[in-house]
């Protein structure tokens, strides 16, 4: 691919989701976008620039879809779910004692293990949450990913990293040599493809909004703007989780990190 083509298709990413595409991403390009490239009988990533170039929309949604869809597994890096369950939960159920409702967004749901994950942690607290309403959204800008989700069929490999294997046993049936995750854990989540470039006012307000390993592939402003509408859309006492590379330190002054809570952000109070 020519620099020239590379720049192009760079700034149509950005445009279009935000991702940051660099030089040193070529063997991503290459591996995702080559398939498309031969099932379009385009033959190379030469012939998919030229298309791109040609405002193919549906080729260019379908490029888009395939890199920025990054892979998931149930209760990732452990700590963040861990911190919701010992820590955020508990300051939710005191702190919404009166309204008994709560709402958190996943807003990178990629193929729903994460909100399934916070989903199962919060089946676990049935009786505590008796007579609350809890609303799981996830969302995110591939469709393909999200009728996944939407599915929650999952396979060996995918239930086996992450997954402790009590919960296997407990909302997971096997259908042949796959896993479909049990409806009472679907129910809990609602999915809706979104894009993080947009407004977020349609969404409505979040007590727990989980944007983790999504910043680090957009450029300091973009960062510093998603950062900015994400409080924007939550409550004043909210809490957001990063990923453990992300940090709002130096982009934003609307959260504050929350003591020996590593990857957990609390909204700032307005100076």
């Amino acid at each position: 691919m020519s620099p020239q083509d590379f720049q192009f298709l760079s700034d149509l990413l950005k445009a279009k989701s935000g991702l940051v595409l660099t030089s040193d991403k070529g063997y991503l390009v290459e591996s995702r976008l080559l398939p498309i490239a031969r099932k379009r009988g385009l033959g190379s990533l030469d012939g998919l620039i030229a298309a791109l170039r040609g405002r193919d929309m549906a080729l260019t949604s379908e490029v888009v879809e395939a890199m920025t869809t990054n892979e998931s597994f149930f209760f990732r890096d452990n700590t963040p779910f861990d911190t919701f369950k010992a820590h955020v939960l508990p300051h939710l159920l005191a702190t919404r004692a009166t309204s008994k409702r709560i709402r958190i967004w996943s807003a990178a749901a990629s193929t729903g293990q994460e909100p399934y994950s916070l989903a199962m942690i919060l089946a676990e607290q049935k009786a505590a949450l008796a007579g609350w309403r809890v609303e799981i959204l996830g969302t995110d800008i591939s469709s393909e990913v999200l009728t996944r989700a939407r599915a929650g069929l999952y396979t060996q490999f995918e239930v086996q990293r992450g997954l402790p294997i009590q919960l296997l046993v407990k909302y997971f049936k096997k259908e042949g040599e796959q896993w479909r995750i049990a409806p009472e854990i679907r129910a809990m989540v609602q999915y809706r493809e979104f894009n993080l470039l947009d407004n977020f006012a349609a969404l409505g307000r979040f007590d727990v909004v989980f944007c983790r390993n999504v910043l680090i592939y957009f450029d300091q402003p973009t960062k510093a703007k998603v950062l900015d509408r994400l409080a924007q859309g939550m409550a004043d006492d909210g809490m957001l989780f990063l990923g453990a590379a992300e940090t709002v330190l130096g982009l934003s002054n609307r959260f504050r990190p929350v003591k020996d809570r590593r990857g957990l952000y609390e909204v700032a109070p307005p100076p």
